[in-house]
């Protein structure tokens, strides 16, 4: 076996779990398998992964080697796409993961025209708001909104938007509305967890620039899960406008201060893993969406 054709075996039987499932996979006896590995093994000089009767499991060395066969195999199969390109469209499998309030309001509704224009690609998304690790989840694109960590990865600023005040006319016939912005420390605010930042609002007031510090009944992991508790009437809340801006147009919510309430922007990023960028499909998708997710 070539080294490429090692590699991909390794990462087969990785991401399958067992030798016998990746041998399915890849046409192969679970003993061709078996021994394609410990051939592979024996060239390295190392163990790469420890196998009992229940599991298999990745020794340091194994967890060094799947990082770079993964960048290897990406890299080949860019080069080979990048060659072919020219006799047809971009193509295959493309796995992208975002959150669940831009895949509603921002994603699916691009997907119609993006396959129209793109027919051979094929697209997994998943769509979660917890945090990913796009290489031992095999993602290809990670769509995010906010601040990024430090990381390896490869980040593209696609879209950027503002975020916004607003309640629903419930809340507000049941509690008032707030007249100035110190009075929401009076109020029920709705936040996100996942930091102190985010529970601290600012706002232009007569003596300068303030940062209030709010609370209210309720917090949640998800900004999808936001919106429809200000929609249930629960509270006043803080969120990026593209959430909420057919809300506000047909009346469910109402914009609070508007003049008064600094929002800084909000960056959207695709973040890919060094090589997968240069895969035709995982370019084709990214600049079609920085093109039309819009702020």
């Amino acid at each position: 076996m070539s080294q490429p054709s090692d590699m991909a075996a390794f990462l087969r039987i990785v991401e399958t779990g067992s030798l016998a499932a990746a041998a399915r996979d890849l046409g192969l006896t679970a003993s061709a398998m078996s021994k394609q590995l410990t051939r592979l093994e024996a060239r390295l000089g190392v163990r790469l992964l420890t196998r009992t009767t229940r599991r298999l499991g990745l020794t340091p060395e194994g967890e060094i080697y799947l990082a770079r066969s993964r960048d290897i195999l990406s890299l080949i199969e860019a080069a080979e796409q990048d060659v072919t390109a020219c006799r047809g469209r971009p193509s295959g499998l493309l796995r992208v993961n975002t959150g669940t309030a831009f895949a509603r309001h921002r994603l699916i509704p691009l997907l119609p025209d993006f396959f129209a224009r793109y027919p051979a690609i094929t697209l997994d998304l998943t769509v979660t708001d917890r945090r990913v690790d796009l290489v031992a989840e095999q993602v290809d694109v990670l769509l995010r909104t906010g601040a990024l960590g430090d990381s390896s990865l490869l980040a593209r600023r696609i879209a950027e938007s503002r975020r916004v005040v607003c309640a629903a006319p419930a809340y507000l016939a049941r509690r008032g509305r707030p007249a100035t912005p110190e009075a929401l420390l009076a109020h029920d605010c709705l936040v996100l967890r996942g930091g102190a930042r985010l529970t601290v609002w600012p706002f232009r007031t007569a003596s300068g620039l303030q940062s209030l510090t709010v609370r209210g009944i309720a917090t949640t992991d998800s900004a999808e899960a936001l919106r429809d508790m200000a929609l249930a009437g629960l509270g006043i809340i803080r969120v990026s406008a593209f959430i909420v801006a057919r809300d506000i147009a047909e009346g469910r919510l109402v914009a609070l201060f508007e003049a008064e309430h600094v929002s800084e922007e909000v960056p959207v990023w695709a973040v890919t893993a060094p090589g997968r960028h240069r895969l035709p499909r995982v370019q084709a998708f990214v600049d079609y969406v920085a093109r039309h997710a819009g702020g």
